[in-house]
């Protein structure tokens, strides 16, 4: 075992042995600090184990949708981003800490599925699974969490698609079916469904999913506050 003292204390000699490195030892400190607090939390609050930090948002009632719940664990919710970060964790047991925040994202968000669900089936096939750090992502995915004022925080996967893989390498390289795929099309295969061969279309509509999720929240907010 090797505590987060001693690695932190070598990330900032190697930074200051080069500093080429600092901007990669920053980052990777960061992610060190948001593991303790997350561990904090759930030693200072247990119940977030299985309730929301946020009290006011174990009121919501998730769609029990299964076809859904189960498509996103496949890999098969026709949004290329989505499904290449839920193929990369099946072969893998591994996903870019970008992409987890994506798909758990589009799970509660777009699926309007409980958070909870995504949070066990990330425990059990992540290799570097830890439960305070899953917990607390996916509460913070879902705005239950302690952030201060995030329910109002959507990924929109096309937006993120094409800012984090822009040539769609990544898509390419898990969703077989759009390895083909012009660079165009690849975030969005929909636009021309002849050239997606057997990938699935969109199982729902983001754009269309956005607001009602909105709603939901403010909903809960407000059932909260009347208390």
């Amino acid at each position: 075992m090797i505590s987060v003292r001693e690695c932190f204390q070598a990330a900032s000699e190697a930074s200051a042995e080069d500093a080429r490195r600092a901007r990669g030892v920053a980052r990777w400190q960061d992610e060190l600090v948001w593991r303790e607090f997350y561990a904090a939390i759930l030693e200072a609050h247990p119940r977030v184990a299985s309730q929301s930090y946020q009290r006011e948002y174990d009121r919501i009632q998730w769609s029990s949708d299964d076809a859904a719940f189960a498509a996103w664990c496949e890999g098969r919710t026709g949004y290329p981003i989505i499904d290449a970060g839920m193929r990369q964790l099946a072969q893998t047991g591994w996903m870019h800490n970008r992409v987890r925040m994506l798909v758990a994202s589009f799970l509660v968000k777009d699926l309007w599925i409980d958070w909870r669900r995504g949070e066990k089936f990330f425990f059990q096939r992540l290799v570097d699974g830890d439960p305070g750090s899953n917990n607390g992502g996916w509460q913070w995915s879902a705005s239950t969490g302690t952030d201060a004022a995030p329910w109002f925080r959507i990924f929109n996967p096309v937006i993120q698609a094409r800012r984090f893989d822009p040539d769609g390498a990544y898509v390419r390289r898990y969703v077989s079916e759009l390895r083909d795929a012009p660079a165009e099309l690849v975030h969005e295969p929909w636009r021309a469904p002849l050239s997606r061969g057997s990938y699935p279309a969109p199982i729902v509509s983001h754009d269309e999913q956005r607001p009602l999720a909105l709603s939901r929240y403010r909903a809960a907010r407000a059932a909260g506050a009347a208390r």
